[in-house]
């Protein structure tokens, strides 16, 4: 049977859309393990992701420049690699967008503690955090009213329980939470843990601090990223998990 040429010219672009797809949405799958278990560094692994989002744009941008001219009613193989590759490219490109639309609705900060005025301190994370981009200090007032406007509900939490069962609750919390806890010191009504993402492997470090607050506790959390300039808002909301469950807890 004939073939047109400016079909064969559609098939082979719709196969070419197919193909820069399935390599975009490797691309950006494969940049957080580069980073967290080959060791590549965070800027280089960044840039893999930007330009498979990249990639993926321009396969979804091919694939519908020749999905109608190989439409369905032509039963040719063009419109199925031209279709799987709008859908894969999509696919491929939903994070970085979603990241991307994050990223413009939250406030570029990346410590959110519920006290503001005085954020609990690390002790131990301090070593481990050497070297990490962002400094252990909290930020200061610019990022405490930053906070203020995103997130009013992050707030202390008053237990009635004297602070050395408000530790243990918090203990339990933590390892219900599956944090990495690095230092338990009670006496000083003190827990310090990190908690590690999934895909980047991005590292966050939690302070929990415990005072007594007249017959009862009051606790007070804060969870501060070691790099980048906005958390996403991912440190706000381990805290609102956090308090959910200390409060839950009996």
């Amino acid at each position: 049977m004939f073939v047109r040429p400016t079909n064969q010219i559609s098939h082979r672009l719709a196969r070419l859309a197919f193909v820069a797809a399935c390599a975009a949405a490797l691309t950006v799958a494969a940049a957080g393990p580069l980073h967290r278990y080959v060791g590549l560094d965070i800027e280089w692994a960044i840039a893999v992701f930007r330009y498979g989002f990249y990639t993926a744009v321009a396969a979804v941008a091919l694939g519908l420049a020749t999905i109608l001219p190989t439409r369905p009613g032509d039963r040719r193989r063009g419109f199925v690699a031209a279709f799987l590759a709008v859908v894969i490219g999509i696919a491929g490109a939903w994070v970085p967008v979603s990241w991307f639309l994050w990223s413009q609705r939250l406030p570029m900060i990346n410590d959110i503690s519920t006290d503001i005025a005085d954020p609990p301190a690390m002790v131990a994370l301090l070593q481990l955090r050497r070297g990490a981009p962002n400094p252990p200090g909290y930020p200061g007032v610019a990022t405490a009213v930053l906070q203020r406007a995103a997130y009013p509900d992050i707030v202390p939490v008053v237990l009635a329980v004297p602070p050395a069962e408000a530790f243990k609750r918090v203990d339990r919390v933590a390892t219900a939470l599956e944090w990495d806890v690095v230092a338990r010191a009670p006496a000083e009504g003190r827990l310090e843990a990190v908690q590690t993402s999934d895909w980047f492997g991005f590292r966050d470090d939690i302070v929990v601090r415990i005072r007594p607050d007249g017959a009862g506790s009051r606790v007070d959390i804060r969870s501060k990223s070691r790099v980048g300039e906005s958390d996403l808002g991912v440190n706000a909301r381990r805290i609102r998990e956090f308090v959910a469950r200390l409060k839950a807890e009996h």
